[in-house]
């Protein structure tokens, strides 16, 4: 059962969608299209051999980035963009080699004939209700006015001004006379095998730019003088149900689990050891954007990790609705009566925060619109 593919069909009805494992569908039945959307886990991507006279690769089995790559590889009208998702961490794994995973992906996308840009970016920097951080990768196929556009400037002022992600999502840098600047060299493979080895930091700033393999990048910080959205905006008055709340009897498992530790263990082979953590705000604050949403979030049982405000009722966790909320996805998105609220809570926690898509497909459309202008004015 896909419940997450049922409040999809309920929303947005089953014409063009697919519930197939992408992996095993054959790209042949994939419709031409000008614009690939995609997030995959960051596991590793490492390479385990390049296959003779052919241009595919491959991967470690299961590993979403291969889908991808071979639909782009294989497809003959290739798509013109793409925009991609991952979690922030992708720009320095595995930690033995830092960054080569992110360095497989350019390079790959290099070798299909596609320049990059990416922006590490949490939502809550720019005035949306959670902070989260995800890494937003947008590749543009040679031929497209978007990568000529790309060439016909500097790097640096692509990432500070002119590209897809700095009209979006404005940011600046102290250091725009230094960036980061080198070739990825060899085939996919060698970059597997040599990119970063023994390395203990990685080469990837936050944002930055690859064309011909050439990379550009430079630590940017947020430029946004907009209105935030903190907690309390988002939160519920009085359509909470009792179940959502804590039981005076549960308060102090959740204190615990919330609070520092510093105390011996034993594991399950009789093995003593000392445990450490520290403490987290408890309860959350309402006067902040909230902490990122887990994929746990839902159920009655005490976490360390989901969120518990404290209202004139006393402390309760978050409902679905709010949790929606802080995703920016509209009230009751996923209800659906095949979904549990604790399914609703999961889906937000693999979610992303709607506000950042939204301005960041803004800004695409709009370089798209411009480019196809100017087709017609030709």
């Amino acid at each position: 059962m896909q419940h997450a593919s049922l409040v999809y069909e309920n929303r947005f009805g089953n014409n063009g969608h697919s519930n197939d494992d992408i992996s095993q569908v054959d790209v042949s039945v994939i419709p031409d299209h000008d614009l690939l959307v995609g997030g995959f886990p960051c596991q590793d991507y490492s390479v385990a051999t390049t296959l003779k006279n052919s241009k595919g690769l491959i991967g470690k089995k299961g590993v979403l980035w291969w889908s991808i790559h071979k639909i782009i590889s294989e497809k003959q009208n290739k798509p013109k963009y793409l925009f991609l998702e991952n979690v922030d961490r992708l720009l320095i794994s595995p930690s033995g080699q830092r960054g080569r995973d992110f360095a497989i992906i350019l390079q790959s996308l290099d070798h299909l004939g596609y320049a990059v840009e990416w922006r590490v970016i949490n939502a809550a920097d720019f005035g949306m209700p959670q902070r989260r951080r995800r890494i937003f990768i947008l590749a543009y196929l040679q031929g497209t006015c978007i990568y000529e556009s790309l060439k016909e400037v500097t790097p640096t002022e692509w990432i500070l001004e002119e590209g897809t992600l700095a009209e979006a999502l404005p940011v600046i840098s102290e250091k725009t006379l230094f960036p980061t600047e080198f070739t990825l060299k060899g085939d996919i493979v060698l970059i597997s095998e040599n990119f970063n080895k023994g390395e203990t930091t990685g080469l990837f700033e936050n944002s930055g730019v690859m064309i011909n393999s050439l990379v550009t990048t430079i630590k940017t910080q947020p430029n946004y003088d907009g209105e935030f959205t903190i907690l309390r905006d988002l939160i519920q008055n009085g359509e909470v149900t009792s179940e959502f709340y804590i039981d005076n009897s549960e308060l102090d498992k959740w204190m615990y689990l919330k609070g520092p530790k510093k105390e011996m263990r034993m594991n399950s082979q009789g093995f003593e050891y000392s445990y450490s953590e520290g403490g987290m705000i408890f309860p959350d604050p309402l006067d902040k954007p909230s902490r990122t949403i887990i994929t746990g979030e839902g159920g009655k049982s005490p976490s360390r990790f989901k969120h518990v405000i404290l209202t004139t009722k006393g402390y309760r966790r978050l409902s679905p609705v709010e949790l929606e909320r802080l995703n920016m996805f509209p009230d009751d998105h996923t209800k659906l009566e095949e979904v549990s609220d604790t399914k609703r809570a999961f889906f937000m926690g693999n979610a992303l925060v709607v506000g950042v898509i939204e301005k960041i497909g803004i800004s695409l459309n709009q370089k798209i619109t411009n480019e196809v202008a100017l087709q017609t004015e030709r």
